[in-house]
């Protein structure tokens, strides 16, 4: 009998976002079409082997696919059923059908969600402000469930204004989280979605580039004149709270409630596309201090006025990156997803972009670059049609790559786990499938002094719409005193999340650093104790800063730390339920092997587990787990 994710699919891959789901006849067509975007994707790897002389490498077993497709696309291994499924099935469809299944669950979200976190140095506080990235946090995990457009996603954040709070335009998150760095923000906007790397220009023309310091400038004039809303309104009276230490009372947090979290997470003015010259510019093309206009550098020219503020400037640089580039956005994001998924770029580093003729496969490139402007920026889409090529299943190659500066083709290299992807493949065998808990939500209740005030009724989207529209200085401080008053009548009292469902609020969940659930979930970056950050995770001060390079510090986690805690001597675990109606030693050896390596066992080893259970009984099947857990196997994809 199948299981669930056997079963063909019902609803198309393009299923609309309300849950609609389209006819037979119309999913039918969109699965056919990602077949046979899948085969000339092949082809043109076919192509290349014939051009480069190389053998076609062997397609590899399912055990080894099935590890390999739940890995690269919800970044955990299948629990014991599912594997136990999967392996005993005899289907000729089911690697289709399992792909199919994953590209449309929880687990292919969550998984984005980290990449897209990384991606974005997503960080839930910042230094030294009240402030809180908990709604923009929201907004991208949000656009991963919704697998929104990439363009659409793209354009959301680069040209972004209004308040952080407000779910629709929580995504300024992109700009305050820079807020003071706006040069920073933009070297890390041209890097992430174009591959171009102009940090250098921001002091020098860059000397190994074509980039010039003044070309930088120009566009930096698109994002210049950002602003929080209306704050000049506060100022006297935050600086007020500020100056009188001895008072540190209500009146001064709900003052710093709402200079932090209210005015501190807002984003006016659109761009003015203009900007002076540094005062240290040293070029004969232009004099320090002079005003400039906004202008592109590459791809179809878009300009602004250096004589007047034209206040667009934000919009005009989202849709210069996202519709008159080119190939180079499609291919920049194309690329990616080819690593994602392929566990090497067709060039790398990913982020420093190659024009396709000077790649190792032009063809392959400029095909998938116009691949996903085809499928509308799909980047779900995209993916399954990567994972539907032969290519995917390529047996692993342990060789390195034949080719320098990108992917050969001929099969996947050997690559570690991603912190990530070990955290949740233990949270999976410790307690089962992580995807059918209840996720993190936003958390928009108001807090004065470390207290939810107000519970039931108002919260931080409400209050900081009312006070972002206060457009003078006397309706902002008429505003504080009637609020403040409201809280020192009772609403100041710690809130109960019985109160808050009594009036209509849905409880607020919120997972700690030592919750059994995803990466996706936990805090952000995780603490410096944490399995995820001594394994790599990215401190998100950088982009993509996660690294997997091996510590001591990780050696000891697995002997001592979570992996003994809550797996190894957790009679509890999910692993060790996974036994349960197994009639032999044998079949349960069989099981702890499926559960974690997602394979059966080598008769050789089937010999030696059965000697361990034989000396140690009931201790042996731990002894077991976490040998398979600490062993290379385990920590690394193939």
């Amino acid at each position: 009998m199948k299981f669930l994710f056997l079963i063909p699919m019902v609803a198309s891959l393009f299923q609309p976002l309300s849950g609609q789901t389209k006819d037979a006849a119309k999913s039918s067509a969109d699965t056919e079409l990602l077949r046979k975007s899948a085969m000339e994707i092949d082809r043109h790897i076919a192509a290349f082997y014939k051009e480069k002389k190389l053998s076609v490498p062997e397609v590899t077993n399912d055990a080894t696919f099935l590890r390999r497709a739940f890995l690269v696309s919800i970044g955990r291994i299948p629990t014991a059923e599912e594997a136990l499924a999967f392996i005993e099935i005899e289907d000729p469809a089911k690697r289709e059908e399992l792909v199919a299944y994953l590209m449309k669950s929880q687990g292919y979200s969550s998984h984005m969600t980290n990449w897209a976190f990384d991606l974005l140095r997503l960080r839930d506080g910042r230094q030294g402000s009240q402030a809180t990235n908990e709604p923009y946090r929201n907004w991208i995990r949000k656009a991963m469930d919704e697998n929104m457009r990439w363009d659409d996603f793209v354009s959301s954040l680069v040209a972004s204004s209004g308040n952080g709070w407000d779910p629709k335009t929580a995504s300024v998150g992109y700009y305050t989280i820079d807020r003071g760095m706006p040069l920073d923000n933009l070297s890390n906007t041209m890097r992430i979605f174009l591959g171009s790397r102009m940090e250098c220009a921001q002091c020098h023309d860059d000397p190994f580039g074509k980039t010039e310091r003044k070309d930088f400038y120009h566009l930096a004039a698109f994002t210049n004149g950002q602003y929080q809303q209306n704050q000049e309104h506060m100022s006297d009276l935050w600086r007020k709270y500020q100056d009188d230490q001895r008072n540190r009372g209500q009146e001064y947090q709900v003052a710093q409630l709402f200079w932090d979290r209210i005015y501190g997470m807002s984003l006016s003015g659109g761009g003015k596309g203009q900007i002076e010259l540094p005062s240290d510019y040293q070029y004969r093309d232009g004099d320090p201090g002079e005003i400039v206009g906004a202008k592109t550098p590459f791809g179809k020219t878009v300009r602004m006025s250096d004589r007047k503020v034209e206040g667009d400037g934000r919009g005009e640089f989202a849709n210069w990156i996202v519709a008159r580039t080119g190939e180079q956005f499609p291919a920049v994001i194309a690329n990616r997803m080819w690593h994602r998924i392929m566990g090497k770029g067709i060039y790398e580093p990913v982020d420093d972009y190659i024009d396709a003729k000077q790649t190792v496969h032009p063809e392959l490139m400029s095909h998938l670059a116009k691949l996903m402007h085809d499928l509308d920026y799909d980047l779900r889409a995209f993916q399954h049609v990567l994972m539907l090529t032969r290519t995917f299943q390529f047996a692993t190659n342990p060789k390195p790559s034949t080719l320098e500066g990108g992917d050969d083709f001929h099969g996947r290299k050997i690559a570690r786990l991603s912190a990530e992807q070990i955290w949740d493949s233990l949270i999976s065998l410790s307690s089962g499938d992580p995807d059918k808990k209840p996720v993190r939500t936003a958390d928009s209740r108001i807090f004065v002094g470390g207290n939810p005030v107000l519970v039931g009724q108002m919260d931080m989207i409400q209050l900081s719409n009312d006070v972002l529209a206060l457009d003078t200085e006397e309706e902002v401080t008429a505003y504080f005193n009637d609020f403040l008053a409201m809280v020192k009548s009772g609403g100041g009292k710690k809130g109960k999340e019985s109160e808050s469902m009594s009036m209509g609020m849905a409880p607020v969940r919120k997972y700690g650093k030592d919750s059994p659930v995803r990466a996706s979930e936990l805090p952000s970056p995780a603490p410096r104790e944490h399995f995820l950050y001594l394994f790599g995770a990215s401190d998100r001060e950088v982009v993509e800063g996660a690294s997997k390079e091996p510590n001591v510090g990780q050696v000891l986690s697995m002997m001592n730390g979570y992996v003994q805690r809550q797996l190894v001597g957790n009679s509890g675990a999910h692993v060790y339920k996974s036994l349960e109606g197994a009639s032999s030693d044998g079949e349960k050896i069989r099981r702890i092997y499926l559960a974690i390596l997602n394979r059966p066992p080598t008769e050789e080893e089937m010999g030696w587990m059965k000697e361990e259970i034989k000396n140690r009984g009931e201790e042996g099947y731990r002894n077991i787990v976490a040998s398979l857990v600490m062993s290379s196997e385990f920590l690394f994809l193939q």
